[in-house]
């Protein structure tokens, strides 16, 4: 039988902001497939490790992997040696990120904002990533807002248009740093709708998320972090119905 590698492998992570630890040892394995939600108090880790996944943040000690390949560091020896600028973003094309914020050109249609990276990253052709671009528009419910700009789009609309276009590059990983948090409540739903259909197609996703709801429903596997270290991990379900440890019982009895 073949040992399957999992998508996202982190042994042992840590990192500091000058003498302030945020993430103290973080071990745990994503699936192929799976869809991880990571919850906590603001301040635990959460996007910082999220971020580190990508080489966003630089580890100090430990290894993150994805796919079975070390993600900003080459290992000879004992010794790990950063990768140059262009090898990391080799790996970062490879994982998919969407943010609070929603960081589209504002200068440019949501078509041509989705278009942008495979064209210049990937060197497809203006045609066949614009057809692309309006099959992933289509995809997240927009295909008639292909030539709205930014500023003439909903938050809800802006996150989504973010999303097809982290999916332009063909990610293997998607990563999510809380998708929903600056949204209006009611814009929130159309949000969460795309991710469960990319869920359903099999997408491997990194979720950080205040929505307990999408993390019961969707979720594979939850982690609930706290002050840099794992605390509880689990079946969603279960974490959310029964957990175990006092700590996780007191954050959810505030948020459920």
């Amino acid at each position: 039988m073949t040992e399957t590698v999992p998508m996202v492998r982190a042994e042992n992570v840590h990192k500091s902001y000058g003498h302030i630890e945020v993430l103290k040892g973080i071990d745990l394995e994503v699936s192929k497939g799976e869809v991880f939600c990571l919850i906590g108090p603001s301040g635990s880790g959460k996007s910082t490790f999220l971020r580190c996944i990508n080489h966003l943040e630089k580890v100090n000690a430990g290894r993150l992997y994805v796919d079975g390949e070390l993600v900003g560091y080459r290992q000879k020896g004992d010794k790990l040696y950063e990768l140059k600028d262009s090898e990391v973003a080799r790996q970062r094309r490879d994982i998919g990120m969407v943010f609070q914020r929603f960081n589209l050109f504002p200068h440019m249609t949501a078509a041509e904002n989705v278009m942008e990276a495979p064209i210049q990253v990937k060197g497809v052709s203006k045609a066949a990533a614009r057809e692309r671009a309006h099959h992933l528009l289509e995809r997240v419910g927009l295909g008639d807002k292909a030539r709205n700009y930014p500023a003439q789009l909903s938050g809800g609309q802006q996150q989504r248009v973010a999303i097809a276009r982290a999916l332009a590059m063909d990610p293997k990983l998607m990563l999510f740093d809380e998708p929903t948090s600056a949204l209006d409540p009611e814009l929130v739903g159309d949000v969460l709708d795309v991710m469960r259909d990319l869920a359903e197609s099999g997408m491997t996703m990194v979720v950080v998320t205040h929505e307990m709801g999408f993390a019961r429903e969707v979720g594979d596997n939850l982690v609930f972090m706290d002050g840099g270290v794992v605390v509880e991990s689990g079946d969603p379900r279960e974490v959310l119905t029964n957990p175990r440890h006092e700590r996780t019982q007191s954050f959810l009895s505030k948020v459920l």
